[in-house]
């Protein structure tokens, strides 16, 4: 193997660090190393999903008092102002259970139970209404505590 090494091409610049044999100086090599290493931890992050989970507790429905303060607007199937307090609380945390399991907060059996148990409320409100012709303020509570068994069992999470 003698007399190989005047075949090989040598080059120095391979041997060095990165952006070395840029030609830039030592600080604006330093910051381009720095700027490389946020790129490659962001596409690291997009790439595994880490940072597209939003935060349980920011769906709307995990606002307790926000949602018992609701105004359903009476309309449509909805005569009373008690059913469509139910309607729109049901219809915002079926929103929210859709977004969670998109999120992949939920596995698919978990959002249908908690999905059905929405449907379960805002039938009995409709069925009581439909019954009486409006919902007391008795029964409206009631409901709105079986909606909130379903928030904060979807907020837990």
């Amino acid at each position: 193997m003698i007399g190989l090494d005047r075949f090989v091409e040598r080059d120095d610049r391979i041997a060095q660090p990165p952006f070395r044999w840029c030609g830039l100086s030592p600080r604006d090599q330093d910051l381009m190393e720095r700027m490389m290493t946020v790129l490659i931890t962001a596409l690291a992050l997009a790439a595994t999903g880490a940072g597209a989970q939003m935060p349980a507790r920011d769906y709307p429905s995990c606002d307790l008092r926000a949602q018992h303060t609701l105004v359903g607007a009476p309309g449509g199937s909805s005569g009373d102002r008690g059913q469509a307090h139910v309607a729109l609380r049901a219809n915002i945390l079926q929103a929210d259970i859709g977004n969670a399991r998109k999120a992949r907060r939920l596995t698919q059996p978990q959002a249908d139970m908690l999905w059905q148990r929405v449907e379960r409320v805002r039938h009995g409100s409709d069925g009581f209404t439909r019954q009486q012709g409006f919902l007391s303020a008795g029964e409206r509570a009631s409901y709105d505590r079986a909606l909130d068994a379903v928030a904060t069992r979807l907020c837990r999470r």
